[in-house]
């Protein structure tokens, strides 16, 4: 049964902090990996890893359409119904139920029933990007699911969905799709300067150096939102790669927003962002001082990126 989801302004940015669901926290992003590595395992790859990345829907996250062989298939993530939906463009259709169960379980019978709708996929079985990783198959760690927790932290993503979208349509230079990584549980947007960026150092944990030196091969301005960890509440970030000189001292908006010298980014607590009179706006105003903080320290050609206003734009 769906469970009904307000749509009130009060309810549109629900309260999430990490405390309250990090047990569940914990399985969905290595639920997600296994899910997002089957996409990247079959997809063509693209530029930046954005072959592998999922989306927010109406309804949770999902792959889009896989290619295999001569048919399509999605799986995605329904957080009203609570279930993996599986679709092939041949008109199969399976469900896995989402309810507290083991990493390891989710995982044998996610690719059993791929098998049985006849999709066979192989993928590599270690999660990225978190302490102290155990392979999927053999996670029996991981095993909570609350279904409560988990439809908060998705009308977050849909709310972050939405306006990252508008900041989005104001770029016209190469710009990222608005994106859920897996392995950093985050979703993001990035802008493209269109010049190509020092080699990145690497360094990232459970992650190949080469993998994020390709995705930082061109100079970029992005931000996103992360629902935090033990150390971090839930907060929307900014950052630049490479960092221009002045970039940590540059103001930007609203008052609550701060350069975090241990993350080496602008943070946005997301309860400042909750609690405003308007979450929309003040929003809007962290995604956009940020990007000019990028952009005109790294003396961006600004004239050429932007969208024009529309008044302008006519003549």
């Amino acid at each position: 049964m769906t469970v009904p989801v307000s749509s009130t302004a009060t309810d549109a940015w629900p309260a999430l902090p990490f405390a309250q669901w990090q047990d569940t926290y914990a399985t969905l992003h290595l639920w997600t990996q296994i899910v997002g590595k089957i996409r990247l395992a079959l997809s063509p790859r693209l530029n930046h890893w954005w072959q592998s990345t999922l989306y927010v829907t109406p309804r949770g996250l999902t792959t889009a359409s896989i290619p295999y062989g001569t048919f399509t298939f999605e799986i995605a993530f329904d957080f009203l119904d609570h279930r993996l939906r599986i679709d092939t463009s041949d008109g199969i259709h399976r469900t896995i139920p989402l309810a507290p169960r083991s990493v390891a379980d989710f995982y044998a019978e996610l690719l059993e029933t791929l098998k049985a709708m006849g999709i066979e996929v192989r993928i590599w079985t270690m999660p990225q990007e978190v302490a102290e990783p155990i392979p999927f198959e053999a996670d029996r760690k991981h095993a909570a699911y609350d279904p409560q927790s988990v439809q908060r932290f998705w009308r977050i993503l849909v709310q972050a969905d939405r306006v990252m979208n508008a900041f989005r349509s104001r770029f016209i230079g190469k710009s990222s799709p608005v994106h859920f990584f897996w392995g950093s549980f985050d979703l993001a947007v990035t802008r493209f300067s269109g010049r190509r960026a020092p080699q990145h150092p690497g360094g990232v944990p459970n992650m190949a150096d080469w993998v994020t030196r390709e995705a930082y091969s061109h100079e970029v301005s992005s931000c996103g939102f992360w629902p935090g960890n033990a150390s971090v509440e839930a907060v929307f970030y900014a950052y630049a790669y490479p960092k221009p000189d002045g970039f940590e001292q540059y103001s930007v908006q609203p008052e609550a927003a701060f350069y975090s010298a241990q993350m080496g980014e602008f943070l946005l607590p997301y309860e400042a962002v909750r609690q405003a009179d308007d979450p929309e706006g003040t929003l809007l105003a962290f995604l956009q001082s940020t990007y000019e903080a990028a952009a005109d320290l790294a003396q961006w050609d600004r004239r050429e990126l932007e969208r024009l206003p529309v008044a302008q734009s006519t003549r």
